[in-house]
C-alpha cells in the first residue's frame, strides 16, 4: 500500500462556470463532473453529479503498421502515421500525442519521454521484444509500455525452421552459385536433421514452437530456459538442462530469448569453447545475445561450422561487416515477423493493447479474466469518490475494503488498488495514472490509501463480494455521501459482468456505472420520483434507469438516476 511522503494536498478545484443553471467543473481526464442547482418549488435545493467523456485521445503511429490496426485506431482515435521521423523530429511531435507505437527501427529513450511533457501515457511495440524502450524512463513518467506477444509466434518459428533447413542443405550459397553461373553440387554437401541435437536456449512461445516443428523433422530436442515449467516441455518431447548442458550436446543451437543484461552476448569465446565441434547456431531473437566477433572467430576456427542470422547487434549490420559476408553465414534482414498473417495481426494486438490502456484497462497479460469488471469497478468508485469531495477539501486518507470468499493469498489486490488510485487522482489533476506509477504518485501525493479485507463464507467462485471506497476527513458537496461514521463511502459489486454502485454512504442504491449517473438527494414522500422526472425533462434529460436508496419510510434518501450519456454532457 502506498504511504503518506508528501505534505501535498489532493484537492478538487474550486472553480467553475455557470452555464443554465449547471456548474461544471473543469476536469482533465476520461470523466467530468457536472453540477446541477436548482430549487424545487418550497425552495428545497437539489443536487446532481454527471459523469461525461471527453474528446478523442492522438496516436502516433511511427513505423509501418498493417491496415486492420490503422483502423482500429481510427476508430477510437486520432491517428498521425509519420513514418522514418528522426529522433529530433520524433522529440517534437511526442507532445502531442498520448499514445505512440513503434516497431523495432524506433528508439524510444529518456529524451522522448521527456519531451512529452507528461502527456504520453501508452507506448505500443509492435512485436515481442521492447529492449528498444527505455523501461525505466518510462517507469518514472507514469507510461504504460505494451507489446504484441502472441501474434508473431508461429511466423518467428517457422523462419527458424526456415533458417535452420536451408543453412543444413546450403541452399542461399547454393542458389548464389547457380545464378552465378556455377554448378557446384559436391561443394555444397549438406547434413540431415534426422537424429541430430537441438538445443533451444529459451523456451517461450516462439521456442516452444520450434521445438515442435522441429520434432517434426525427427530432431531430438532440448531446451534450457530457468522460467520454464517442466510439465510444458514434458508434453511436447523436450527435455530441460542445465546452459552448460545444453551447448555442449548440441549439434544445432536454436536462440530465442530476449536480450537482456544477464543474455547480453551469451555467447562468447568462452561459451564456443564449450560447444561441440562443428555445431551450427540459428538466431531469430536478438543479434545483441551473441559477440559477434567471437563468433566470426568461431567460425573461422571451424568450431561453429555455419550460422544462420535474422538478427544483429545493429541493424542494418554495416556493408562490410565480417559476419555477414563470411561464406559459412546465412543472413537475413530481420523477417521473423515478416509474413501477411503475422504483420496483420500483430497490428490488431498492439492497436487493441494501446487503446485498452487509453481507456485505463489492463493489458490482457496482465490481469486474468474475471478480474476485469472489478478493476473497471476499482476505478469508477475511486472516482466517483473524490468527485463527491467539496472544494477545499484535502484528500489525504482513504480506505479500502474488499469483501471475499477467497483466502487473501488467492486474491491479488495490487491491480485494484492501482485502480483506484488511478479513479483518485486524475479527475483532480494533471497526472496520468497506471499499473506502473500508481503506488509512488499516490506516496508523492501525500495520499495514504489502506486495505482491508472481509473473509465471507461461501464460495470462492467469485473473486469478490464488493469493493468499498472510504474517505476521511473530508467534506462532502453531497450530504448524503457522508456515513453514520462520517467519511464519504461509496460501494459497488459486479453483477452480470457490469460494475454497479450498491451503495452511497448509509443508502443503498443499485445502479449500472455504465453511461452517465445523477445522483439526488430528497426527502422520501409520494410524488418526490415523478417531480425530479419533470424537471430533468424541462432540460430536455432522457432517464434510462432510476434507484431510490432510503434509510426509513418518509425520511432522507438518495435517487441514482442513469441518463443518455450525449444529453448529460451537452448539459
Amino acid at each position: 500500500m502506498a504511504a503518506a511522503a508528501s505534505s501535498t494536498t489532493l484537492k478538487p478545484s474550486a472553480s467553475a462556470a455557470t452555464i443554465s443553471g449547471f456548474r461544471r467543473l473543469p476536469l482533465s481526464t476520461t470523466f467530468g463532473v457536472t453540477t446541477l442547482s436548482f430549487r424545487h418549488r418550497r425552495d428545497q435545493p437539489r443536487r446532481f453529479i454527471v459523469l461525461s467523456m471527453d474528446a478523442k485521445p492522438t496516436i502516433l503511429v511511427a513505423e509501418k503498421l498493417g491496415e486492420a490496426g490503422v483502423n482500429l485506431l481510427k476508430e477510437f482515435a486520432n491517428v498521425d502515421c509519420s513514418y522514418n521521423l528522426s529522433p529530433e523530429e520524433l522529440c517534437t511531435k511526442i507532445s502531442l500525442c498520448d499514445a505512440l507505437i513503434v516497431r523495432s527501427g524506433t528508439k524510444v529513450n529518456r529524451e522522448v519521454f521527456e519531451s512529452s511533457g507528461g502527456r504520453l501515457k501508452v507506448v505500443g511495440r509492435a512485436g515481442v521484444g521492447i529492449d528498444n524502450v527505455d523501461l525505466a524512463a518510462a517507469t518514472e513518467h507514469g507510461c504504460l509500455v505494451v507489446n504484441a506477444p502472441t501474434a508473431n509466434t508461429v511466423a518467428a518459428a517457422e523462419h527458424g525452421i526456415a533458417l535452420l533447413t536451408a543453412m543444413a542443405r546450403n541452399i542461399a550459397q547454393a542458389d548464389a552459385s547457380v545464378k552465378s553461373g556455377k554448378w557446384e553440387r559436391s561443394k555444397y554437401v549438406g547434413v540431415s536433421l534426422v537424429g541430430k541435437t537441438l538445443a533451444v536456449l529459451g523456451f517461450g512461445k516462439v521456442g516452444s514452437e520450434v521445438a515442435r516443428r522441429a520434432k517434426g523433422l525427427g530432431m531430438h530436442v532440448i531446451a534450457h530456459d530457468p522460467y520454464a515449467p517442466a510439465d510444458r516441455a514434458r508434453a511436447i518431447g523436450v527435455g530441460l538442462v542445465s546452459f552448460d548442458e545444453a551447448i555442449a550436446s548440441a549439434d544445432f543451437i536454436s536462440l530465442h530469448m530476449p536480450l537482456t543484461a544477464s543474455t547480453s552476448k551469451m555467447l562468447n569465446d568462452e561459451t564456443f569453447a564449450k560447444m561441440k565441434k562443428g555445431v551450427r547456431i540459428i538466431n531469430v531473437a536478438r543479434g545483441g545475445v551473441i559477440d559477434e566477433e567471437a563468433l566470426v572467430k568461431a567460425l573461422d576456427a571451424g568450431i561453429v561450422a555455419q550460422a544462420a542470422l535474422d538478427v544483429f547487434t545493429v541493424e542494418p549490420p554495416a556493408k562490410d561487416s565480417k559476419l555477414v559476408q563470411h561464406e559459412n553465414v546465412t543472413a537475413t534482414p530481420h523477417l521473423g515477423a515478416s509474413t501477411m498473417e503475422a504483420q496483420e495481426g500483430v497490428a490488431i494486438e498492439v492497436a487493441e493493447a494501446v487503446v485498452g490502456a487509453l481507456k485505463g484497462e489492463l493489458a490482457a497479460t496482465a490481469v486474468l479474466t474475471e478480474l476485469k469488471p472489478y478493476v473497471s469497478l476499482a476505478e469508477k468508485l475511486g472516482r466517483l469518490a473524490v468527485q463527491l469531495v467539496a472544494g477545499g477539501s484535502g484528500v489525504k486518507t482513504v480506505k479500502v475494503t474488499y469483501a471475499s470468499a477467497r483466502a487473501p493469498d488467492d486474491l491479488d489486490t495490487r491491480v485494484l488498488r492501482a485502480m483506484i488510485t488511478k479513479g483518485l487522482i486524475e479527475p483532480i489533476s494533471s497526472v496520468f495514472v497506471n499499473l506502473v506509477n500508481a503506488d509512488f504518485t499516490a506516496k508523492q501525493r501525500g495520499l495514504r490509501i489502506t486495505e482491508e479485507r472481509i473473509l465471507l463464507d461461501g464460495s470462492p467462485e467469485s473473486p469478490l463480494e464488493l469493493i468499498q471506497v472510504q474517505i476521511a476527513n473530508v467534506e462532502s458537496r453531497f450530504a448524503s455521501a457522508i456515513s453514520d461514521s462520517g467519511e464519504i463511502k461509496v460501494e459497488g459489486r459486479v453483477k452480470d459482468g457490469i460494475p454497479h454502485l450498491t451503495r452511497v454512504g448509509s443508502f443503498e442504491v443499485d445502479v449500472s456505472l455504465e453511461g452517465s449517473i445523477i445522483l439526488c438527494r430528497q426527502v422520501d414522500q409520494p410524488g418526490m420520483i415523478g417531480k425530479v422526472g419533470s424537471i430533468l425533462a424541462e432540460d430536455n434529460v432522457n432517464v434510462s434507469f432510476m434507484s431510490v436508496g432510503r434509510i426509513a419510510p418518509r425520511k432522507q434518501a438518495v435517487m441514482a438516476i442513469g441518463v443518455d450519456e450525449d444529453q448529460a454532457s451537452s448539459h
